[in-house]
């Protein structure tokens, strides 16, 4: 019996100098807070979130093409879609004026007189551009009004001035017979298009 009280002493006197020695090491961090998600079945789950990590390393050549193209593209976009805009108001307002004249000489008077105001706005900014700009902007013609470039011209100035136009494009490795094709093979162009649409505040 006195063996036994003796023992019982010893492992109280040790529980509480093990609890002593625990207490005395707790402190702020023994407790971690998590987030928690609950779970469409109404489990509670751990939930933390890790800090981003960013990693560099050197492009590849074919994706350093891929963005020097890309950027190419982005900055005729840029610069060329104001025009597109322009040209687009502009067959429309040639068109309403066009509705009701039959006449052929006034016909010819409303677009020549439309004809010299393009010219005066845009003459000198459309001379600066480089021939892979003039094809991007040939595009986005097309995209704003549904006819290519040589279509409008014939409609507009006859067969013989699209016919001359025509040849001088391909003399620059282009062509008036550009179409647009947003689904397809213009489908990167046009995300850039809808890009920019928000720089400049156009609505698609």
């Amino acid at each position: 019996m006195k063996r036994f009280f003796l023992s019982f002493i010893f492992l109280l006197g040790f529980s509480f100098f093990i609890g002593n020695v625990v207490s005395a090491q707790t402190g702020i961090y023994d407790t971690i807070k998590v987030g928690i998600y609950i779970s469409p079945s109404g489990d509670t789950i751990p939930m933390g979130y890790m800090p981003t990590v960013t990693v560099y390393t050197k492009v590849n050549p074919k994706w350093k093409k891929y963005w020097v193209e890309w950027t190419r593209l982005r900055n005729a976009v840029y610069v060329t879609y104001p025009y597109a805009k322009a040209a687009s108001r502009t067959i429309k307002e040639i068109n309403i004026k066009l509705a009701n004249v039959n006449d052929k000489e006034k016909r010819r008077g409303i677009i020549h007189s439309k004809e010299k105001e393009m010219k005066r706005q845009f003459a000198d900014k459309l001379t600066q551009l480089s021939v892979y700009q003039g094809k991007v902007l040939m595009k986005l013609i097309y995209r704003e009004t549904g006819d290519n470039c040589y279509e409008i011209i014939k409609e507009y100035k006859g067969s013989f001035n699209a016919a001359v136009w025509q040849s001088l494009a391909f003399v620059f490795g282009s062509s008036l017979k550009q179409n647009y094709d947003p689904n397809g093979t213009d489908k990167v162009m046009e995300a850039i298009v809808k890009d920019v649409e928000k720089m400049y505040g156009y609505k698609s």
